[in-house]
């Protein structure tokens, strides 16, 4: 089992029927980290109100970070807006669990990265809320329909995973205009504090990616994508596609961006 640094995670959505925490707990068997920082929306709070799905697989996912901080992993959680009811708590340890808003990060070779979850960079979700929710149900509807494209996939022998949420997303040009622009934001908050990059969440879109000399890293989620980044033992950011050979290949083109200071 190879050991690397850190583990970053993002989006995971605990409670709601997308979460994919089978293939999360598969992932998480195969590293040993010193840190593992959990980047927002982990909890799903508004799904949560809504419908409350809670499986065996959520359940172990927890009992697992709870049992690597404290053997002595350190594990940072930073809500995102789906679990923004815990930024109430925020200075407060959980079980060996820190709750921050925000982390400064410095990597084995030195580069210093902003920790956040990003939905201060979207305007939807500051200025907007309803618009949010709203997009939030939908998102819903299509991870269900793509539950079912999943099945028929099975059956026909496909078994690598794919998203329907993640293909929309990766064809409509708002939705990739949006994309662009959070990356562009993130990238400047990060460049303000002089800082060397910036990993976050959020938007769902996985990627390590240079934004005008600002490394921009985004996690991705555990609902379309199942996608992680891990900081090896030298500083090198990768970015982990679960079970995803297409996302897999794209990012793997790009995680050299990772190791330019």
């Amino acid at each position: 089992m190879p050991t690397v640094r850190s583990i970053f995670l993002s989006d995971i959505h605990l409670g709601t029927r997308a979460c994919q925490a089978d293939r999360l707990l598969e992932f998480l068997r195969s590293y040993v980290a010193e840190n593992v920082f959990l980047v927002g929306d982990i909890v799903d709070f508004w799904a949560m109100r809504r419908n409350i799905v809670w499986t065996a697989e959520q359940n172990t996912f927890v009992q697992k970070i709870l049992k690597r901080a404290r053997r002595g992993e350190r594990v940072v959680f930073i809500p995102g807006n789906h679990d923004e009811a815990l930024r109430d708590y925020l200075g407060i340890a959980f079980g060996d669990i820190e709750v921050v808003g925000e982390y400064i990060h410095q990597l084995a070779d030195g580069r210093r990265f902003l920790l956040l979850h990003g939905d201060e960079f979207d305007q939807i979700t500051r200025h907007h809320r309803w618009v949010a929710v709203l997009g939030d149900v939908m998102y819903d509807l299509l991870v269900r329909l793509n539950s079912i494209i999943s099945f028929v996939r099975r059956r026909f022998g496909f078994t690598c995973y794919w998203s329907l949420a993640g293909y929309a997303k990766r064809r409509v040009k708002t939705a990739l205009q949006f994309i662009f622009d959070f990356e562009d934001s993130a990238s400047h908050a990060a460049r303000q504090r002089g800082l060397d990059g910036i990993i976050c969440g959020h938007i769902h879109s996985a990627v390590i990616r240079d934004v005008d000399g600002i490394t921009y890293v985004n996690c991705g989620d555990w609902v379309d994508s199942c996608t992680a980044i891990v900081e090896h033992l030298d500083g090198r950011l990768e970015l982990i596609a679960w079970g995803s050979k297409e996302l897999a290949v794209v990012n793997a083109q790009q995680e050299e961006v990772a190791c330019v200071s």
